[in-house]
């Protein structure tokens, strides 16, 4: 299967079968924004949810924040948002198209330094698009800039949050005195981000409105390197052990020293194996020092350092776990997504039909259980009803009714749901229900009353 094709395929699957939509399609869209539909906020729902017990519920040693997407403009300016937060931005002078200059030399054997533009590509780059001749590349700074309150002048302009860390950096005094905490601890927070992209693409994997998973772990400064390594193999691991994610498709590649913010000790990716891009970002994990801190107390004025059981003060160093909402749940789409020639069915219908199993980890599985009554009798449906309201006081489950079982045997695999339970006449005397697999085909006669008891286990969190 051609990469663009697996790309295509999903993205049309999504639309399809109620998991994302394009932003304002009714009027052309808007572009580089979605609207999560019923599967894919249930979807987004259960990978935040995963991550937020996993590194908080789980934990003693991190508390949680939900800090706000507008913030005093200083924020910015100490953070360096305001002088440095900018893409090189060339533009074609034939057909008028922008680019960021950092992807175009991707074409070349030059490394982009972070954007600088200092070191010169060899030969001539191009525009993609029509071979037209490109500009000098100029800094294009990314934050959405708007006015607060009823006067648009320059005392009034706010930003929309680029990311979600300076939040909690401008809260840590606040959350240490509150909690009591001790070092080292973390504070994390999951929410949305705006960046005005020069150039965002491959469906939700770059987009202006993203929502993040932001971690800030507090250390002491020489044990910084100690857990650096710790929460690298700590994300790694959510990836496969919590979300399913396949081995195979994931790695850890620590950057280059050319590639490191000027702040950064350490810093390194968690990469996944996407079709358009063969290895690209899921997750950074960056060792920060005390960058932000020390900002944030020259500008405001507060002390926000700490002081150890020995009696030495000083400003704790942070390691910073930091991943896309958006494009943690593309990789659980593109990981899951399976296409199987000729069908694995035996009805007529499908044999002869290309079937496309979602095989999603049942933790993160949108619908875990659907329920599908053999027949539309009253006497069936009093049964499956009663089945399906016991099932979702647990559980996100849907009720479908039309068409063959086969049919919708198919419909439930497309969406990923791990489980389908078929409600026959023989229900109505042994008080039992046909339990189907949807990853071994595999069918189970199971009691009723016993149902929520079979489902536990698999979709712990």
């Amino acid at each position: 299967m051609a990469e663009n094709d697996t790309m295509e395929k999903i993205v049309s699957l999504c639309k399809r079968r109620g998991f994302l939509f394009q932003s304002s399609e009714i009027y052309g869209g808007l572009g580089s924004f979605y609207d999560y539909g019923p599967l894919g906020v249930e979807l987004k729902n259960n990978v935040k949810r995963l991550w937020w017990t996993s590194m908080v519920q789980k934990r003693d040693d991190i508390a949680g924040l939900d800090s706000s997407i507008l913030m005093h403009p200083k924020v910015w300016e100490a953070s360096g948002h305001l002088q440095s937060f900018s893409d090189p931005l060339v533009d074609c002078k034939k057909c008028k198209r922008r680019f960021r200059a950092d992807h175009l030399l991707k074409a070349t054997s030059v490394k982009p330094d972070l954007g600088t533009m200092k070191e010169k590509p060899k030969g001539k780059i191009v525009c993609p698009e029509c071979g037209g001749e490109l500009t000098e590349a100029r800094n294009f700074n990314l934050m959405f800039k708007t006015f607060m309150g009823p006067v648009e002048e320059e005392s009034n302009v706010v930003y929309l949050r680029p990311e979600t860390a300076q939040g909690i950096f401008v809260n840590f005094k606040n959350i240490k005195d509150s909690m009591r905490l001790k070092l080292p601890f973390g504070i994390a927070q999951i929410g949305k981000s705006f960046r005005n992209e020069i150039t965002p693409g491959n469906f939700i994997f770059r987009t202006r409105e993203f929502e993040q998973m932001e971690l800030e772990y507090f250390v002491d400064p020489k044990d910084a390197d100690k857990y650096y390594e710790y929460w690298l193999q700590e994300r790694l691991k959510f990836y496969t052990d919590v979300l399913g994610i396949k081995s195979k498709n994931l790695r850890l590649r620590p950057h280059d020293k050319d590639e490191l913010a000027h702040y950064a000790k350490a810093c390194s990716d968690v990469e996944y194996k996407f079709p358009f891009a063969d290895w690209d970002e899921l997750e950074g994990i960056a060792n920060r020092k005390d960058f932000d801190l020390s900002q944030h107390a020259k500008f405001s004025g507060e002390d926000l350092s700490v002081t150890d059981e020995n009696g030495k003060k000083f400003v704790p160093y942070v390691i910073e776990p930091s991943a896309g909402v958006d494009r943690t749940v593309l990789t659980v789409l593109v990981d899951a997504y399976e296409e199987i020639k000729g069908g694995r069915t035996t009805t007529t219908e499908s044999s002869k039909e290309v079937e496309v199993v979602m095989r999603f980890d049942k933790k993160v599985a949108p619908i875990k259980v659907a329920v599908l009554p053999l027949s539309k009798k009253e006497e069936l449906a009093g049964v499956s009803k009663e089945v399906f309201d016991s099932l979702r006081e647990n559980w996100t489950c849907q009720y479908d009714v039309t068409g063959s079982i086969g049919r919708r045997y198919r419909r439930q695999d497309e969406i990923g749901t791990p489980y389908c339970i078929t409600v026959d006449f023989d229900s109505l005397e042994d008080k039992a229900v046909t339990v189907r697999d949807r990853d071994t085909m595999k069918q189970e006669r199971i009691k009723i009353e016993e149902l929520v008891d079979y489902f536990k286990d698999d979709f712990k969190s």
